[in-house]
């Protein structure tokens, strides 16, 4: 019978250590220590590596044969998108999001498209078989040759798909998985963290691309250790509940970048993509209302156009309130100051509200003209035009920065109708870009005499 060790692990740093603490010793973060059981047995652990383990060698990085990754494609270019181009072979995704935003439904989506041309598995461990029969029937998918398999442990199910030989395989989800040789109850902090160990371990031995759903707490964050998304390749999170249209962003990609968006739209035979997401967040109502005005932002590879909405009233109670959906709350204080300091309007006084519509959350500089924008022109009670459209980032001195892939962004908003555009001096475009005037500005005094 095999030793049983408790260590206490830290959810945030991976950190363990053998008695607990209200506060772990490595990254000083409270009440993340959580009780792991650890297994004694070392003969089984040391015989079971990496692909490659036994015959490990040193070699000069020149040495190494180069070739180009391998994708998958999912049959979604916004899926796609999101990855770096596809699927690798021998990686690893968590794909979390809060329930009923779609993670199940494009999953299998996606693997009825790939099982026509690959071997595809399914594993299913929170639904029966004929729970995902009825949903695929239900969104008229083809899944004649895709594979399914309902299981919990994950020893099993490793075995099983040793024998299938499966390209792809999805784990619905990893917070009901378990592993015989610990004692703690599925969805523990041991347990998530062995099980996607173990999962990990098979798909860099069989080559074998794995999905993984996983929950996420009520902070919006993966359930479970901090540790399973650093053991995972990428970390993909589903966003927009709330609405008819899904955000997929990226926040870890070993094989892509980070700052991918992937639009979609939920309906009855599951997630659509959308091909145009400007066009969405752009439905504007025909009257314009002062504090609206739209803005560029460049989301990984193509620019983004979206609407900021901001309202500025008297305070009445005291305390002035600053509010802000899908920016940042202490930039917005930041402009603030700039907009008193450098351009003598003071808002200490007024309740300041920022809205970016369509629940995309703006975490570039290029923001900060059109917010200064919209803020005056609800403080002032006049309209901006319609047709006009900004970008620009703001220094504390006042001055207006230019940001990166201007030119692209002056096109995308001709190709959307916009005749005006106030940006950066410094982002001007050279012979200009046709049917729109481009109004380069240096001084944050310069941009509001616009208004």
């Amino acid at each position: 019978m095999a030793k049983v060790k408790t260590v206490y692990v830290c959810n945030e740093c991976g950190s363990d250590s053998p008695k607990w603490a209200g506060q772990c010793p490595e990254c000083g973060a409270w009440n993340t220590m959580s009780e792991f059981k650890v297994s004694g047995d070392k003969k089984k652990s040391d015989s079971v590596g990496y692909a490659g383990v036994q015959n490990a060698k040193i070699q000069h990085i020149k040495d190494i044969q180069l070739s180009e990754i391998p994708r998958i494609h999912t049959g979604m270019e916004e899926f796609d998108r999101v990855l770096g181009g596809g699927l690798v072979p021998g990686s690893v995704v968590l794909i979390g999001g809060d329930p009923g935003v779609g993670k199940s439904s494009i999953l299998l989506q996606v693997m009825c498209y790939l099982s026509q041309n690959l071997t595809a598995l399914y594993v299913t461990g929170e639904e029966s078989a004929e729970q995902v029969a009825m949903r695929a029937q239900r969104m008229d998918l083809p899944c004649d040759k895709l594979e399914l398999l309902t299981a919990t442990e994950v020893d099993t199910i490793c075995h099983l798909a040793e024998q299938a030989k499966p390209k792809v395989m999805v784990i619905d989800s990893i917070q009901t998985m378990y592993l015989q040789d610990l004692s703690s109850a599925a969805g523990g902090v041991s347990q998530v963290r062995e099980s996607a160990a173990r999962l990990t371990r098979y798909a860099k031995e069989t080559h074998t691309a794995v999905l993984l759903v996983g929950h996420v707490t009520k902070t919006g964050e993966v359930a479970g250790p901090r540790v399973l998304e650093h053991i995972v390749d990428a970390v993909v999170y589903l966003e927009g509940s709330d609405n008819r249209f899904r955000v997929m962003r990226a926040v870890k990609n070993r094989f892509g970048a980070v700052n991918e968006l992937g639009v979609f739209a939920m309906t009855d035979k599951g997630m659509r993509e959308v091909k145009n997401p400007s066009a969405i967040f752009l439905s504007r109502s025909e009257e314009a209302a002062p504090g609206s005005v739209v803005m560029i932002v460049w989301e990984g590879s193509r620019p983004l156009l979206v609407e900021l909405q901001a309202l500025v009233d008297e305070n009445q109670f005291g305390q002035p309130r600053r509010l802000a959906v899908g920016y940042d709350q202490y930039r917005l204080n930041l402009l603030l100051a700039v907009l008193h300091r450098h351009a003598g309007i003071f808002l200490g006084g007024q309740d300041v509200y920022v809205n970016v519509v369509g629940g995309i959350k703006v975490v570039e500089t290029s923001a900060d003209l059109p917010l200064i924008l919209a803020m005056l022109s609800s403080f002032k009670n006049k309209t901006l035009p319609q047709d006009l459209i900004a970008f620009g980032e703001v220094g504390l001195s006042g001055e207006i920065r230019p940001v990166a892939n201007g030119q692209e962004r002056l096109h995308e908003a001709a190709k959307h109708g916009f005749k005006r555009a106030i940006v950066p001096y410094a982002n001007v475009v050279k012979g200009g870009v046709p049917g729109l005037e481009i109004i380069g500005v240096k001084k944050i005094s310069e941009a509001l005499q616009y208004l």
